[in-house]
Parts: C-alpha cells; sequence; structure tokens
C-alpha cells in the first residue's frame, strides 16, 4: 500500500504541476481554462478516485469558468464605454483583439499572443470608429478603453483559473487535509482515498510486485 500512496502523490503533483502550466495559456490567448477542465475529465476516467470529482466539482468549476468568459468580454466592452467608445467600436475591439492574438501568437515564445490581444483591441477600436466619422483624438481614446478592459478582463479570466486549479488541488491530492490551504465550503471534498481498480492502478500494481 505504501508504494500506492508514493505513487498516487507523485503522479497528482505532476499532473497538477501540468495544470497550472495549462492555465497559463490565457494569458496567451488561448483557452487555458477550457483546456485545464478537459485533461481534469481524463485524469477522472484514468484514475478514478472514491467520492473525488463529483456532480458538485463539475458544476463549481464550470460555473467559474463561464464567469471567467463572460468578465473578459463584459469588462472589454464596459473599459470601451467608459472611454468613449460607440457599439461599432467596441465590436471592432473585440475583432481586433482575437485577430491580434492569432497574428501575434508565434512570437515571443507565444507571449506575442496577449501583447497581440492588446494592440488588437486598440487597433479595432480605433479603426472602427474613424469609419464611423469619429475624430482620430476621440476614437484614441476610446480605444485605449478597449485595450485596458481587454487587460482587465484576461486577468479576470486567469484569476478565475486559479480558483479552479486551486479547487481541483483540493479534490484530487491524496490527503487535501495536509494542503496549505481549505475551501470551507466546499461540499464532499475527499478526505484522501485509494484509487479503484483502473489502468493506472494496474500500472501502480505491477511496480509494487517488482518492488516487493
Amino acid at each position: 500500500m505504501e508504494i500506492f500512496a508514493f505513487g498516487i502523490t507523485a503522479i497528482s503533483g505532476v499532473f497538477l504541476f501540468v495544470l497550472g502550466l495549462v492555465m497559463l495559456l490565457t494569458v496567451f490567448g488561448l483557452p487555458g481554462n477550457w483546456i485545464m477542465l478537459i485533461l481534469v475529465a481524463v485524469w477522472h476516467f484514468v484514475l478514478p478516485m472514491p467520492s473525488a470529482l463529483n456532480i458538485w466539482y463539475w458544476i463549481i468549476v464550470l460555473a467559474i469558468a463561464v464567469v471567467g468568459e463572460v468578465m473578459e468580454f463584459f469588462l472589454q466592452v464596459k473599459q470601451a464605454k467608459k472611454y468613449g467608445s460607440s457599439n461599432t467600436g467596441t465590436v471592432g475591439g473585440v475583432i481586433g483583439a482575437i485577430v491580434g492574438a492569432i497574428l501575434l501568437a508565434p512570437f515571443l515564445f507565444g507571449i506575442g499572443a496577449f501583447i497581440g490581444a492588446m494592440l488588437g483591441a486598440w487597433c479595432g477600436c480605433f479603426v472602427f470608429e474613424l469609419l464611423r466619422g469619429m475624430d482620430s483624438r476621440t476614437a484614441a481614446r476610446a480605444a485605449l478603453g478597449a485595450m485596458f478592459g481587454r487587460f482587465l478582463g484576461t486577468v479576470t479570466k486567469l484569476g478565475c483559473g486559479v480558483v479552479i486549479w486551486a479547487i481541483t488541488m483540493q479534490y484530487i491530492w491524496p490527503d487535501p487535509q495536509n494542503l496549505p490551504f481549505h475551501f470551507r465550503w466546499l461540499p464532499e471534498v475527499p478526505q484522501g482515498s485509494m484509487p479503484h481498480d483502473g489502468p493506472m492502478s494496474t500500472v501502480l500494481g505491477f511496480v509494487q510486485s517488482l518492488v516487493c
């Protein structure tokens, strides 16, 4: 049983590290939160744990992921409006952010996607406002709001990813009581257990037979 406990702890640690890296994809304009949840779903089927990743877990993390998406869009629109953007300019900012992230994604090891989203939001809003007949100075100010909103939206979305990651850690870590933090409001958080029979359990059993 000791080899199981050590193996599950090591695998859980590596998996959480990978999830943390995937979460950072949000900075590069990619759906990091959703990719992270897909990987957690794969983990659930490869290494199912008793009482882990129950329906409440999925309801909570999916709700947080949706909130992140909504806030990313809402903040860009709100800031653009705050700085004087019209509906047309706001749409231009959203389109520009997407295009900019795609065009600059290959540069600076992916960081270009984040920079491209910021610049694209500004350029998209600025161009659309000029086409609408707004003077360049007012259009530039509106575009600044779109860019600032995009930045706040990305930060908020990343923050939602951090919360999802932390909740996931508390659910899949073999002994969550030893974690340095606890979400007391989470329902049915597992208190540490061994996996059911499955592919990973078979592998660990084989390793244990070799050691013993």
